[in-house]
């Protein structure tokens, strides 16, 4: 949550009545939550996708669901019928048997080893080049970058350049079940590789270029890719970074290599690096066509963010994911043919999947490969604007820095066309949802929570529901979440484990190499047999609201008063001149320290005053029992690639843990961060708990 802290806005949503405009940031925070910031309309079923599917449900005899708890709780007490019906709604080619969950034989659940839909065939990447039968002269592809002009693809230059690529890449010899690995950001590139890649039935996995060498090959020596595409280098923002070096060493360490794909994206006029093929010379003889697959055939991996250790390498399968994202995106988000959908990521971040799925909705894309932060924070707005998009989507962060920052991006920007905004990557704090539907537009707003794991969201909005501030509307449809308490019972309107009791279709069907899936086993299913525990705190209410409060295995709890690190942060950050923190309880042993960690605003400095701000904002809002024994400045918080805290491994360090041990280094995205936590660790009785690096 690195944000910097400014003035909040003060005009209402909607023209309402609200929290007045005086007061601390955190007042205005505790006044903005549970504010109703947009509601449904009245005839939300006719014109939502959502309320079509139900109706179009009801019509066939599948039972009137008429509010969405009626809808969830079908959802996930009869799977088979719900993804049968998402299958049949969509007409998505999956031929075979109508959806048959055969339950897992490990346990009644079904956790893990469900199968769906066995002896289906299908392909992903066609269904998403179908994009629900959009014309080849629409609009498929808007991309923006700091690095080149602006471009646009229409569906049918998208067809035809897959279909080159994939003659490419059948000449080079990928087959079914092959490797092709990609370093290279988020552009048309990328997307037109990916579908040609699973077209033939080979296996995608990505890599963002911001990745140094080592996260690379930690992430690409476990699933030996044949084939590599990798670009030159970039610019983000005014800055030139070139990748040659990192190219060429991540080629000479990947023994499984049978050629490599270069992309000239810094320099256009490059000449091809000897020993590759060039982006524009890809093309063969043959055209094999796409290849229909098992249900359960390998998609795509990603990759856990590594922070411990080597980086978990999730397989996805293309029926689980072509289900899931047709439910997250049509039907929980509303996005359709109609749209131009945004969402600021990059090639390692899992929301770049979610991203390109869109395709297979029918939606455009707008693609951004920058700087968010650039000009003044305006540059993803004026390109929403450019784009027309429809449909936004930005980490949480980034949105809590334009209202802390004070932004008036409607004002500023034409956001007509902007119908819905997503958010994910940390929870959302209420004063920004406010701000959203202020500055922004009064539109329907979905923080999302869910993961790598599953390539999808567990909760989020949905449009027959109204969204209150601070909280997530729902769990979305087929996603069996509940609450375990201690005793690993569920619990309403407290605190507990999310967890998932059911199969979802996304869910992965393995880690790469751990074929007696223990390391599976391990990773989801050990504490609770036969459930999925997924390591998240969440409070889910009587109506079904949602609340993340950070990571269970990074809990605060003293004197048995248990906090998620979310809350404190939407604390703490509220604070004027806090740039970003990170807290840390040091329990192991005798020891009993509560720890937080502050950056400042490059004009600030940590003294007396500003600690007395902050503990009073923690004892008022929290509790007298999380009041820091200690607030440490420090230059930066360390985060991974994918922008997230790292809470455990920065713990582990500071409990004496060595941190080449206790973190990777090549997983986060400011490496030097941890240099400050490191010499906290050994010396962390200072006189001023001030650290310079």
């Amino acid at each position: 949550m690195g944000d910097q802290a400014h003035g909040m806005p003060t005009r209402d949503p909607g023209g309402e009545s609200g929290p007045p405009a005086s007061g601390t940031s955190d007042q205005l925070e505790d006044a903005a939550f549970g504010r109703t910031v947009w509601e449904p309309p009245g005839d939300v079923f006719a014109t939502s996708r959502m309320g079509r599917f139900l109706t179009w449900v009801a019509e066939r005899g599948g039972g009137d669901h008429s509010t969405y708890d009626d809808a969830w709780r079908w959802s996930v007490e009869d799977p088979a019928a719900f993804w049968g019906a998402v299958r049949d709604h969509f007409g998505l080619p999956i031929q075979g048997e109508r959806c048959i969950f055969e339950p897992g034989h490990e346990t009644p659940t079904g956790l893990p080893g469900a199968r769906w839909f066995p002896g289906a065939k299908l392909n992903a990447a066609t269904i998403m080049l179908a994009a629900a039968g959009r014309p080849d002269d629409a609009i498929a592809i808007r991309s923006r970058s700091d690095t080149r002009d602006d471009t646009t693809s229409t569906f049918g230059e998208l067809r035809a350049e897959v279909a080159r690529v994939r003659r490419g890449l059948y000449d080079l010899g990928v087959r079914a079940g092959d490797r092709v690995a990609l370093y290279a950001p988020n552009i048309t590139e990328t997307i037109i590789a990916f579908l040609a890649t699973a077209s033939l039935g080979a296996v995608w996995t990505s890599c963002a270029p911001e990745f140094g060498t080592r996260s690379v090959l930690d992430r690409l020596t476990q699933i030996r890719p044949k084939i590599l595409i990798a670009v030159d280098g970039y610019r983000y923002g005014a800055r030139t970074v070139t990748r040659h070096a990192e190219r060429d060493e991540i080629i000479g360490h990947l023994d499984s290599l049978e050629a490599v794909v270069t992309i000239p994206y810094l320099d256009p006029e490059a000449p091809t690096p000897p020993g590759s093929t060039g982006w524009a010379d890809l093309d063969g003889p043959v055209d094999p066509g796409p290849l229909e697959v098992a249900f359960d055939h390998p998609l795509w991996v990603l990759y856990s963010s590594g922070t411990t250790g080597l980086p978990k390498a999730i397989v996805h399968s293309h029926g689980g994911i072509t289900l899931e994202h047709h439910k997250a995106l049509a039907l929980q988000s509303d996005i359709g043919p109609s749209d131009r959908f945004f969402w600021f990521t990059t090639t390692g971040w899992m929301m770049w999947n979610y991203l390109v799925s869109g395709l297979s909705v029918g939606a455009s894309l707008a693609l951004f490969d920058g700087d968010p932060g650039a000009d003044d924070m305006h540059a993803l707005w004026r390109w929403a604007e450019d784009a027309g998009v429809t449909a936004f989507g930005v980490s949480a962060p980034f949105l809590d820095a334009c209202r802390r920052r004070g932004l008036r991006p409607r004002d500023d920007h034409d956001l007509s066309k902007i119908r819905w905004v997503g958010s994910t990557g940390a929870p959302l704090g209420a004063a920004s949802y406010v701000w959203i539907a202020q500055q922004v537009g009064p539109v329907p707003i979905s923080s999302i929570s869910g993961g790598t794991d599953v390539c999808t969201a567990f909760v989020g909005g949905a449009p027959l529901l109204p969204v209150h501030a601070g909280k997530i509307p729902c769990r979305f449809l087929g996603a069996d979440v509940h609450a375990f308490g201690p005793d690993g019972s569920e619990v309403i309107g407290v605190e507990g484990e999310l967890v998932v009791t059911t199969p979802m279709p996304s869910m992965p069907i393995g880690f790469w190499d751990d074929p007696d899936r223990s390391r599976l086993h391990a990773a989801y299913f050990e504490r609770y047999p036969g459930v999925w525990h997924h390591g998240d705190w969440i409070t889910i209410t009587g109506d079904g609201e949602c609340v993340i409060s950070g990571r269970s295995d990074a809990t605060l709890n003293r004197g048995g008063v248990r906090l998620g690190t979310a809350d404190f942060y939407s604390v703490i950050g509220e604070v004027d001149g806090i740039r970003d923190c990170l807290v840390i309880h040091l329990d192991a042993g005798t020891r009993d320290e509560l720890v937080a960690f502050v950056a400042l605003d490059d004009d600030r400095h940590l003294d007396d005053a500003l600690r007395s701000v902050i503990r009073d904002h923690l004892r008022a809002q929290l509790s007298p029992r999380h009041v820091p024994d200690e607030i440490v400045q420090v230059p930066a918080i360390p985060v991974t690639l994918s922008g997230k805290k790292t809470e455990v491994p920065i713990k582990r360090i500071l409990m004496g843990i060595d941190p080449t041990t206790a973190l990777t280094t090549g997983a986060l995205a400011n490496p030097e961060a941890i240099d400050a936590f490191v010499a906290w660790g050994r010396s962390h009785r200072g006189a001023d708990h001030t650290l310079e690096t």
